[in-house]
C-alpha cells in the first residue's frame, strides 16, 4: 500500500510539468533536453487514421510542426506530409537516413548516412545548404541559441560532434570525442552532453566549442541520455541504467537486471521524479529518478529500442517486433496495445492528440481519435 501511494504522489507531480506545446514534436525526444514528454492528450482508443508509403525501411523518428510530418526513410528521402497523410514534397539526399530530424523555425535539419547535414524549408522542401562531416550521421541535431545566432549541433561517426550557422551552414566548431557518437546531443544550460561510444559523457561549450568537462560513465552509449538540472539518465551497452550527477560527477545510483544484461539503446523520458526506459530484454522500466529504486515493469514482448513517450498520465512505447503499447504511468499496467506488424527501431511522434510513427515496413502510421 505505501509503493501504491508513493507512485501516485508522484504521478500527481507530473501536472505541473512544462511539456512540448501540444500541437508539435520537433525533435526526436520532444525538446532540446531529450525528455520525451508530449503536452498533448491522447483518446482512451486510439484508431488508425492513415499511412503513408515511402520507398524503403524507416528507422528514424517523425517530427512535427505547424501542421507537418517530416521523416526521413533508408530510400535515401526525406519526406514531408500535412497531418492527414497527404504528400507535400520529398527531398532527395545522398544517401539512406536514419537520423530523426529536428524542425525549427521552419527549417528542417537532417542527416544522412553519407555524413552530410541538409537544412530544408519546411514549407517547400527547397535545400537551403549542406554541410559535409567525414561519416554517417545516425542522431539528430539540436539547438541552442548563443547571442543572436543559433548554433545547430550534430553528432558523427567520423567522431566528433559538429557545430554549424543554423542560417548560412557554416561550420562554427568541431569537438573531438575518442570514439563513434551515434545519439543526440542534450542541450541545457549552454552546453551540449552526450554519451559516446567511448564510454564517456561529455559536457561542451556551445558557444565556443570547449570540453566543459569529461565523465567516465560506461562502456558504450548508443542511445541519447535526458537531462535535467544538474542531473544526466544515461542506459548503456552492458545493460546498466543510471543517474549522473553533474555538479559532482560522480554516478549517483546505477540499476541493472542481473539475470539478463542487455542492452539500453532507448533514450530515458523524464517526468515529475520519474525516469522511464526500455531495454532490449523487452522491458519498460519506471524508476525514482532520485534513488534508482524500481517503481514498476511492462513486458512488451519483443526487444526495445525506440524510446518511451510520456503523454499526461499514459506512457507510449513500441518494440521491435511492431507492437505500439500505451500503458499507465502509475502501475505500468497496459490500457491499449496495436500490431503494426513491422519493427519500429524509433520512437513515435505524439502532438495534437495524435501518435505518428515509422516502421520497418516503409510505412508512417497515424492513430487518434475516429474521424
Amino acid at each position: 500500500m505505501k509503493n501504491i501511494l508513493s507512485i501516485s504522489f508522484l504521478v500527481l507531480l507530473t501536472l505541473n510539468v512544462i511539456a512540448q506545446p501540444t500541437s508539435s514534436w520537433t525533435i526526436f525526444r520532444g525538446d532540446q533536453h531529450l525528455t520525451g514528454i508530449s503536452g498533448t492528450t491522447l483518446p482512451d482508443k486510439p484508431k488508425l487514421l492513415w499511412t503513408f508509403q515511402t520507398g524503403d525501411n524507416i528507422k528514424s523518428a517523425p517530427v512535427v510542426a505547424n501542421g507537418k510530418v517530416v521523416i526521413g526513410s533508408t530510400d535515401g528521402y526525406v519526406y514531408c506530409t500535412d497531418t492527414n497523410g497527404k504528400l507535400l514534397w520529398k527531398f532527395e539526399t545522398s544517401n539512406s537516413i536514419e537520423a530523426s530530424a529536428l524542425i525549427h523555425e521552419n527549417v528542417v535539419y537532417i542527416g544522412n548516412l553519407n555524413g552530410s547535414l541538409y537544412a530544408l524549408e519546411l514549407n517547400s522542401g527547397e535545400k537551403l545548404w549542406e554541410y559535409e562531416c567525414e561519416n554517417q550521421i545516425i542522431g539528430s541535431a539540436n539547438w541552442w541559441k548563443v547571442g543572436d545566432k543559433t548554433h545547430i549541433v550534430v553528432g558523427s561517426y567520423d567522431y566528433y560532434l559538429h557545430c554549424v550557422d543554423a542560417k548560412t551552414g557554416k561550420g562554427l566548431w568541431k569537438y573531438e570525442s575518442n570514439n563513434f557518437i551515434n545519439g543526440a546531443a542534450a542541450c541545457e544550460d549552454g552546453m551540449a552532453m552526450f554519451g559516446g561510444c567511448d564510454g564517456f559523457l561529455h559536457l561542451v561549450d556551445i558557444a565556443t566549442g570547449k570540453l566543459v568537462k569529461k565523465i567516465n560513465v560506461a562502456t558504450y552509449v548508443a542511445g541519447s541520455v535526458a537531462v535535467e538540472k544538474d542531473k544526466a539518465y544515461i542506459g548503456d551497452y552492458d545493460g546498466r541504467f543510471f543517474q549522473v550527477d553533474l555538479k559532482t560527477d560522480k554516478t549517483t545510483w546505477v540499476w541493472q537486471d542481473d539475470k539478463t544484461k542487455l542492452q539500453f539503446i532507448a533514450s530515458p523520458a523524464l517526468i515529475g521524479n520519474m525516469v522511464l526506459t526500455a531495454n532490449h530484454n523487452k522491458f519498460l522500466y519506471c524508476f525514482n529518478k532520485n534513488t534508482g529504486e524500481k517503481l514498476w515493469e511492462y513486458n512488451t514482448g519483443k526487444h526495445v529500442e525506440a524510446s518511451p513517450v510520456v503523454v499526461k498520465d499514459r506512457v507510449l512505447v513500441a518494440n521491435m517486433r511492431g507492437d505500439l503499447a500505451i500503458v499507465n504511468l502509475s502501475d505500468g499496467k497496459p490500457v491499449w496495445t496495436y500490431e503494426l506488424g513491422g519493427q519500429i527501431i524509433n520512437n513515435p511522434a505524439v502532438a495534437d492528440g495524435k501518435i505518428f510513427v515509422g516502421a520497418y515496413d516503409g510505412n508512417v502510421y497515424c492513430f487518434g481519435a475516429p474521424l
